[in-house]
């Protein structure tokens, strides 16, 4: 039997949007045309907010994940998602310069299945060189766009999971892959053609019984066979699908222990795309012990499965946010409406303010990717001085030295509010506009836009932390233009 049990995750970190919106809120608006929907009112799903994207959520997940000085290591990034902003701009490259990455690193886009997020973490796992200590990043995000009223507007949700990956010559493996399986077959569950905007699904029954319970169990069954674990020794079962049952009728089948089925997250979260069987796998990595095994299952076009077993370094690890955290900073949405807006599914009236033209520079963009994107600022070898934006003169009067400053990265720094302005006139897709001096911990101030923030939550002195958005949205030539704004820190 061939093992990979060298390689495996050594790190790992999730992002579930702030807002959560309440599916009685998408039933009371919806009911009147469809009344059956009203079985799917318990709970909330995550929801983007008009300047998230997969990139973004991307990003977040990736920061959780890696430390900066962890960052210098990763030498591949694979990033996964069927709902790229850009179908000929590669989405990866975006996130590995927000996450100042090294230059020489292979970035790629793993895209068109719903299983893409598996795949890329196999294909990560699998391409893993023994003789380098550097690791490889993966990453799934999805953003999903729903027809109002349908079961997906209600099941499904935003979110994103990254991990990290490497081969245990200098890297603390938290969790062991032990083998993977997996097979192509085009069973089409559903499907959103490259000119639409939503998924076109076919009948749930026949899913069901054809796809999930047939396709999944032959996976598993053959990824047992392959690596020689007995059902029984199954202690954590992950199937990222909805249809309510499916779970424990395959674990029933195959001789698994319903217990080890891990929760799907409908209740509070919902379906995150290409990110869910990540996702649940890190629920399971944030409270699993030594020497559980974790059986993880990708469904779309075919099946992926992996089996990892955790080691004694899980009791070690140092968790950020996670599943956990993540889902517990939260604010409550009832507003429907705002969800429609926020997604482009409803014309609202913007006003003659919003007649702008949002068209971005390449060229400048590109000179100032290091900043725009990065977040990089500049530090004066001269007198110390940190500011950001860099720039060819340093600000401290007392100074002035030229050419002196090195790149200094300021996405991680501490930073809280010095001023801020609630603007009602201003443009915003979600008003008022906020906006304001930041000053940065060690030095360091912007003039930046605020965002997850309420109007009686903002004070001098808040603490913030930096995140990476949408700045604006060019609908006339399809471009989406990143920058950093401030958020809560809590």
């Amino acid at each position: 039997m061939e093992t990979h049990k060298m390689v495996g995750i050594t790190g790992f970190g999730a992002y579930i949007p702030k807002l959560r919106l309440k599916r009685e809120s998408i039933v009371d608006a919806n009911k009147w045309l469809n009344p059956g929907i009203a079985s799917l009112a318990k709970g909330e799903r995550s929801m983007s907010n008009w300047d998230e994207d997969p990139i973004t959520l991307g990003v977040e997940a990736a920061r959780d994940c890696l430390s900066i000085n962890e960052r210098s290591l990763i030498e591949n990034i694979y990033f996964a998602s069927t709902t790229n902003p850009f179908a000929d701009r590669q989405n990866a490259t975006i996130v590995a310069t927000a996450l100042s990455l090294n230059s020489n690193i292979m970035a790629m886009d793993v895209t068109g299945s719903q299983r893409s997020g598996t795949t890329a973490l196999i294909s990560a796992l699998t391409s893993l060189d023994n003789n380098s200590d550097n690791e490889k990043l993966c990453i799934a995000a999805d953003k999903r766009l729903t027809r109002p009223g349908s079961t997906q507007e209600l099941t499904y949700g935003d979110g994103a999971a990254a991990l990290r990956v490497g081969n245990g010559n200098n890297n603390e493996i938290i969790a062991d892959l032990i083998d993977f399986y997996s097979f192509t077959d085009d069973f089409v569950d559903h499907y959103r053609p490259a000119n639409r905007k939503f998924d076109y699904y076919w009948e749930e029954r026949w899913i069901r019984q054809e796809g999930h319970i047939k396709l999944i169990s032959n996976a598993i069954i053959n990824l047992l066979e392959k690596t020689n674990v007995p059902a029984e020794e199954i202690d954590h079962l992950i199937i990222p699908v909805i249809s309510r049952g499916t779970p424990q009728v395959i674990a029933k089948n195959l001789s698994i222990n319903p217990e080890t089925i891990t929760d799907n997250m409908q209740i509070n979260c919902g379906d995150t795309g290409v990110a869910h069987p990540l996702i649940m796998l890190i629920s399971v990595l944030e409270k699993a012990k030594p020497g559980e095994k974790i059986l993880v299952c990708g469904f779309g076009q075919g099946v992926d499965t992996f089996l990892l077993e955790t080691s004694k370094e899980i009791t070690r690890y140092q968790k950020n946010n996670g599943v956990v955290g993540t889902l517990l900073r939260r604010r409550t949405e009832t507003n429907y409406i705002k969800f429609l807006s926020f997604n482009g599914l409803i014309d609202m009236e913007r006003g003659m303010r919003a007649e702008q033209d949002k068209q971005t520079a390449l060229t400048t963009l590109y000179r100032n990717r290091s900043f725009l994107l990065g977040f990089n600022g500049g530090k004066c070898t001269k007198c110390g001085t940190a500011q950001i934006p860099k720039t060819k003169i340093c600000v401290n009067p007392n100074c002035g030295s030229h050419d002196s400053q090195l790149d200094e990265s300021f996405s991680e720094k501490k930073a809280t509010i010095m001023s801020w302005t609630s603007d009602q006139l201003a443009y915003s897709l979600d008003p008022p506009a906020h906006y304001g001096m930041v000053q940065f911990e060690g030095g360091g101030r912007l003039m930046t836009d605020f965002t997850d923030i309420e109007h009686d939550e903002i004070k001098v002195d808040m603490p913030i932390r930096m995140v990476f958005r949408i700045k604006d949205l060019d609908e006339q030539r399809g471009f989406v233009r990143y920058f950093w704004k401030a958020s809560p820190a809590k």
